[in-house]
């Protein structure tokens, strides 16, 4: 196997993350492969068939450019690596240490620790650095393998030499030179570790060519629960990479991972709601490359069920509308070329819709997962289609509906094709309500238990506070927008102080509810301090240089009745509060609440 590795003839599918084993677990799996004791199985699959990936040399190899691979290995990267670089390389094996720190290491193995049936093998192996040095606390060489007559002289085996017989021959006869004894030693060593490591057979289970790509995506999951989890988006990735028609048109391979990150970048950057990406599309934030796929995968599946039923009138079986996991992964690249841009487009548009709604930022984003389905509809209806009035409105209500009746926090994908089809057939045609719409509802006693960001009903009310005009108490000349949101420190703050409720022993439990709570500049934050509404009223009338009743209608704005905050009558607040939120909400889905 690993002489397979060194040609090429063993490739890793470039959806496999990189070789990351450390020196410990390095020497550990030494010890293991000179004992003879079982590894682990690995798993190999036939090029050439139905799953074409993107393949890549494993880590530490030379192969040369064009090497086409019989077999890619979907499980034992990380023992066959560390086993090529340790017994088959002639550089030092690029590692880490137990901080993580990087380290560059040669393995040895103590010969006479090795033929010592009391001895611990683990001992036996040796890590040594790059120089071939091994020192002390204070920089001190007090163990030096830099030549050959060094490394026969402490009876240090390089493990590296351990398949190329000349080498190890001369290595053996500088060895036995040193002393007659040394024979017998070097038989029991031949014996005890080089047989028993060149002798060593790898368990392989070796897939045929024939296996499907999904098959293979969900036989690398099971099969590397220790590493990092494969999503459908980096299996795509070595799938479009290994197009060989898009490499020949194009002369290069087609990076899906390039491509989203242009697409993610200028739309972050456009719209800072839809989060965020690393360099090297790791970390993402926000909209993720997985909304994206399956926004593009509905667009797809709903046009190509729409061509079945045009040319097949009154057929009863036309393909389903999805985007489900098989259905990314069967994602053409031409599919995916054609859609990308028009579903980029989509989710600014989105970006755009979102900001009209005075959801600015990601955190106060409610739901991500219902993005989707909306640009999937943006997408198919156009965005000139999705401007006009009633369109429009038609999806704000559709929106705060999935929001505040908490529709998008479980299992999404039934609901991402109910709401395409659905809205669409609303919109344009006539169509009974989605069922997003029938099934939302909000129940009064919700107010009370929505006291932090964790609910998206909580941050759809927020948002709707501002869009309904909220001006800050500190800030008289505009309402709250999303250019001065960031400005001013805008956030969700409370109106009766937590001081108060501390001084008047009051119910502590409606202190967090969002009814308590309304949006405020951080100026506005810091003049109310601890003190009761009465009192900091009086203190904001001074520090924006206002009127009390210029002030008491800026406090309106906030659906909150200045008399009552006069009155430092929390119990008539709260009541008078609760009642305006929930027209609010009726408002917003248009529909009463209970």
């Amino acid at each position: 196997m690993l002489d397979d590795v060194a040609v090429g003839k063993i490739q890793l599918p470039d959806f496999q993350r990189q070789w990351k084993w450390d020196d410990d677990r390095i020497r550990a799996l030494l010890a293991t492969v000179t004992l003879d004791y079982p590894l682990g199985v690995a798993m190999t699959l036939d090029t050439g068939g139905e799953a074409q990936f993107k393949a890549r040399p494993l880590y530490g190899t030379v192969v040369q450019p064009g090497i086409v691979p019989e077999q890619l290995l979907l499980d034992g990267q990380q023992r066959l690596t560390s086993l090529f670089q340790a017994l088959r390389s002639d550089r030092p094996v690029e590692t880490s240490d137990a901080r993580n720190k990087p380290v560059q290491r040669w393995y040895y193995i103590d010969i006479s620790q090795a033929v010592n049936e009391e001895s611990d093998r683990d001992e036996a192996i040796r890590s040594i650095p790059a120089d071939r040095l091994l020192r002390g606390s204070f920089g001190r060489p007090f163990l030096d393998l830099s030549s050959r007559e060094a490394e026969c002289t402490a009876g240090f085996f390089p493990l590296n030499l351990i398949f190329d017989a000349d080498a190890t021959g001369r290595w053996q006869r500088a060895y036995v030179s040193a002393s007659d004894d040394r024979w017998d030693t070097w038989s029991a060593f031949q014996a005890k570790v080089i047989d028993t490591v060149k002798g060593f057979k790898v368990p392989l289970i070796r897939l045929p060519k024939e296996t499907q790509k999904d098959a293979v995506c969900s036989v690398f999951e099971r099969v590397n629960t220790g590493g990092v989890v494969l999503n459908v988006f980096e299996l795509l990735t070595a799938t479009y990479a290994g197009d060989d028609r898009y490499s020949r048109e194009h002369g290069r391979d087609f990076s899906l991972s390039e491509d989203w990150r242009t697409a993610k970048q200028m739309l972050s950057t456009a719209y800072p709601v839809l989060g965020s990406i690393d360099a090297d599309s790791r970390h993402e934030t926000g909209l993720t490359s997985l909304d994206f796929l399956q926004t593009i995968a509905l667009v797809q599946t709903w046009q190509r069920k729409q061509r079945f039923l045009l040319d097949n009138p009154g057929t009863a079986s036309p393909p389903a509308v999805s985007c489900k996991r098989r259905d990314l992964l069967h994602l053409p690249l031409a599919d995916y070329s054609a859609l990308a841009p028009e579903v980029t487009s989509a989710f600014a548009w989105v970006g755009k819709f979102l900001a009209s709604q005075h959801v600015f930022k990601e955190r106060d984003l409610p739901y991500g997962s219902q993005l989707v389905p909306l640009a999937a509809i943006a997408a198919l209806l156009g965005r000139e289609t999705c401007e006009e009035p009633t369109i429009r409105e038609g999806l704000a209500r559709w929106y705060w509906c999935g929001v505040l009746g908490e529709l998008y926090g479980g299992v999404t994908d039934t609901r991402f094709v109910r709401d395409v089809e659905q809205v669409i057939a609303w919109l344009t045609d006539g169509g009974p309500e989605p069922d997003t719409i029938a099934e939302a509802s909000f129940q009064e006693q919700r107010l009370h238990r929505l006291t932090s960001r964790n609910s998206a009903a909580y941050k759809g009310i927020y948002a709707l506070l501002m869009k309904e005009g909220a001006v800050d108490w500190r800030f008289p000349d505009e309402a709250i927008s999303e250019q001065n949101l960031t400005g001013w420190s805008v956030d969700i703050r409370q109106v009766f102080p937590k001081a108060w409720f501390d001084r008047n022993e009051a119910d502590s439990a409606r202190m967090t509810s969002i009814v308590n709570k309304t949006a405020l500049s951080f100026q506005a934050y810091q003049t109310i301090g601890g003190n009761p509404p009465s009192i900091y009223l009086v203190a904001l009338e001074k520090a924006a240089g206002i009127s009390g009743d210029w002030l008491d209608d800026m406090v309106g704005t906030h659906h909150i009745s200045p008399k009552t905050l006069h009155d430092d009558d929390f119990d008539a607040f709260y009541r008078d509060r609760a009642a305006r939120l929930l027209s609010l909400v009726e408002r917003a889905m248009g529909k009463t609440t209970v």
